[in-house]
């Protein structure tokens, strides 16, 4: 790999996701709430958001600024869609099973996610123009 210090905050929270579903574990079951679905769900997300975040990084490569935008909608949508596919497929395989609760906290992971790729990349975008 290139450059792997930009990702270093990504991976971090990906760690600290994932110390706080197994620490809390019984508070999880007393809520009924799926930790093997969220641990899951969470490294779903950090392997989406690496790929998107290349995605970005090609984008601040090019002199386009569109280029730069564009990188942003589409690794968006490709990690709602891999969100959307994921959610789904949990919710055909459990029937009356599911675990709302879990598919709730998926989605807000998946908003914290995007913010902090996107707001790594809006950084690295800045030190470009700048230097």
């Amino acid at each position: 790999m290139q450059n792997i210090r930009p990702l270093l905050p990504v991976f971090f929270l990906f760690l600290m996701i994932n110390v706080l579903i197994i620490g809390e574990r019984l508070l999880f079951k007393e809520w009924e709430i799926g930790g093997k679905v969220l641990i899951s769900g969470n490294l779903l997300l950090f392997i989406v958001t690496l790929i998107s975040f290349r995605l970005g990084q090609q984008g601040l490569k090019s002199d386009n600024v569109q280029a730069f935008v564009r990188s942003i909608y589409l690794s968006f949508i490709i990690k709602f869609f891999v969100v959307a596919i994921a959610a789904f497929i949990y919710i055909m395989m459990k029937k009356k099973e599911v675990n709302k609760t879990a598919i709730v906290i998926f989605m807000c992971l998946y908003l914290v996610y995007s913010f902090f790729e996107v707001s790594l990349l809006m950084k690295m975008s800045k030190v470009k123009k700048n230097g």
